[in-house]
């Protein structure tokens, strides 16, 4: 199956009322120019001839073929993917940009359809593969430096050996994928077409989400309990989709054989499910230290008693409330950038001029923000909902870093340069890093530099403690379904059961807030994804601390690192830098770096 691009944060947006300026919007020629493109009819017409012919040509002959014809094989295996992404990329991009427009979205179903009927030939490919001795393939791949290449490849491919079903129950499940898909579109049109009643004004999901970071508390209050009052209202749908995908995996996980709901994502992100659960287990016991005793910060910064729900994004009493033109945005990472390697900044220039950006908040786009690579001969696009906020300006830094990661990485080509989830966030948080750095050296007081701080600790936590409390409750959630069918109910209690324990005692919860899973769209798309984030903060916090010190050749080694795209395990690329992801002491480093932040914050107060 070609996944599509999705929301990959839990980012606030806005009505889109304020002068921000000029807001770039995408330009998806370099992929087609439109639906009935003749390029578009082209690739179609190749890409279900490629796939007849690879069929034919290697269907149950794998096994004879010396290393030369391997490496053609999985070559031309490499082609249609490229053409099948390229076609996948544009149909989801545009279905991304307005998703409330039926002839975007039967053409991306469309689309999905054909690309799954072609492929479904080729899923022979990986179950042969997988029949074939290790010796076997290990000689081969010493023969031929080009197919060595590949060597990362088939090792992911073969971590799927012990999981692998008989070839035509995997064509079968092949083809009824386009099922699953049909959810996430439900879940996705359905979350774009709520209407929430700010004051008398409708507004969408990003619009409403966007109030819970305003100055005045009554608004926030009112946005609050209007997501709430929505959220439970359309709770039915949600619980629905959410009970469906969970049941689809678990049925799948078990016919597999795999041992946990998480097992498939530990497996396509290529890490340990030890060094998760030290990851996961360092998080849970630094919450005292981290969330709780900020929270009990900025609970007596905002003079309150008890915080509600409302209160964790609200601004800080002294924050100046200036929005951020999008030209001072670019100027401020873009200067981030160039001051760390003018190479960066080289590479990050074409996302503003050459269309790669789509900016703005318009109706019926999709809420968040992401980087789709698209394809290694094409380039990555960024989306935003840009509203001005200094956040916003972090979360340019961040997507930002992706396309730059997802550049330099594409010269691996389609099969190697996609980056596992757990370091597909390296870049991206570094970025933030960086910008956040060159912001905070240029804060004209302490008053600013300890509103800098605060915003990049609730960042933190958000990336860190809040995903990893995401995290929990999908595990919940999961090994619940385990047990039969959730009732809105069942569900609101399990999300209920992380949020307190993760945000601590300095907060109280109002009546609705159970229903706030329901917006979070990793859930349906992506399960577990959600742990990568956690894994990318803490590992660039312990990669910058290598910089701060001065490391010689840091820039070299990290430029390497992202060139690498997937072609190496985290191990591998952290070694350079002597660092080690699986030592359960490397996140207490990472992790040290934010409660460092918090004692500068405390030692502000005295």
């Amino acid at each position: 199956m070609f996944q599509l691009p999705f929301p990959v944060r839990d980012a606030n947006a806005s009505t889109g009322d304020q002068p921000l300026g000029n807001l770039p919007e995408w330009n998806l020629d370099d992929l087609y120019t439109g639906e009935d493109a003749p390029e578009l009819k082209r690739d179609l017409d190749w890409l279900e001839d490629a796939c007849k012919s690879f069929a034919a040509d290697y269907e149950n002959k794998l096994a004879d073929l010396d290393a030369k014809g391997l490496l053609d094989c999985i070559q031309r295996q490499e082609r249609i993917n490229q053409v099948a992404g390229r076609v996948m990329s544009y149909a989801g991009l545009r279905y991304y940009q307005l998703t409330t427009d039926a002839g975007r979205a039967k053409f991306m179903s469309d689309m999905q359809e054909k690309i799954t009927n072609f492929t479904t030939p080729l899923v022979f490919f990986t179950l042969e593969l997988n029949r074939l001795d290790d010796g076997h393939l290990n000689g081969l791949l010493d023969q031929n430096a080009d197919l060595a290449r590949y060597t990362t490849v088939f090792d992911k491919i073969r971590a799927m050996k012990p999981y692998q079903l008989s070839d035509e129950m995997e064509k079968f499940l092949h083809d009824l994928g386009v099922v699953g898909d049909a959810w996430e579109r439900l879940f996705d049109e359905t979350i774009a077409g709520l209407t929430f009643d700010i004051d008398g004004e409708a507004l969408n999901i990003e619009g409403t989400l966007n109030f819970l970071t305003d100055p005045d508390r009554k608004k926030r209050e009112t946005a609050a309990r209007e997501l709430a009052e929505v959220f439970s209202g359309n709770i039915k749908t949600f619980a629905r989709v959410h009970n469906t995908q969970a049941k689809e995996k678990e049925i799948l996980d078990r016919w597999r054989g795999m041992p946990t709901a998480q097992t498939g994502r530990h497996l396509s992100n290529q890490v340990e499910p030890e060094v998760v659960e030290a990851l996961r287990n360092a998080v849970v016991a630094a919450y005292p230290k981290l969330s709780h005793r900020y929270y009990e910060l900025k609970r007596k910064w905002l003079g309150l008693e008890k915080m509600q729900v409302w209160d964790r994004n609200a601004p800080l009493p002294m924050e100046d409330p200036r929005v951020v033109n999008w030209d001072e945005a670019e100027q401020t990472v873009m200067d981030a950038y160039n001051a760390f390697d003018p190479r960066m900044g080289d590479l990050a220039q074409p996302f503003f001029n050459k269309g790669w950006i789509d900016a703005g908040v318009k109706p019926g786009k999709a809420p968040g923000a992401f980087a789709h690579p698209t394809v290694t001969d094409v380039h990555p696009y960024v989306m935003l909902n840009y509203l001005g906020k200094p956040r916003d300006v972090m979360t340019l830094a961040h997507e930002l870093g992706h396309g730059v990661h997802q550049v330099l990485a594409a010269g691996q080509g389609e099969m190697l340069s996609s980056t596992p989830l757990t370091l597909a966030e390296t870049a991206s948080v570094f970025g933030e890093m960086l910008t956040f750095r060159k912001m905070l050296d240029g804060a004209k007081d302490d008053a600013q530099r300890k509103v800098m701080l605060a915003g990049k600790v609730e960042d933190m936590i958000n990336t860190v403690v809040r995903q990893i409390a995401f995290y929990d409750f999908e595990c919940k959630l999961h090994e619940a379904r385990r047990g039969g069918e959730l009732t809105p109910e069942d569900i609101n209690a399990i999300w209920m059961s992380v949020q307190g324990e993760s945000l601590g005692p300095a907060f109280e919860f109002m009546d609705g807030y159970e229903t706030f899973w329901a917006y979070i769209p990793h859930f349906v798309h992506s399960p577990f994804y959600v742990y990568a984030y956690a894994f990318g903060d803490g590992l660039v916090n312990a990669l910058y601390s290598v910089y701060e010190e001065g490391a010689e050749g840091f820039e070299d080694k990290y430029f390497d690192m992202l060139k690498a795209g997937g072609s190496k395990h985290h191990k591998e690329l952290l070694a350079p830098f002597g660092l080690d992801a699986s030592d359960p002491k490397f996140w207490d480093k990472g992790l040290s770096m934010i409660s460092g932040f918090i004692d500068e914050l405390e030692a502000m107060e005295d």
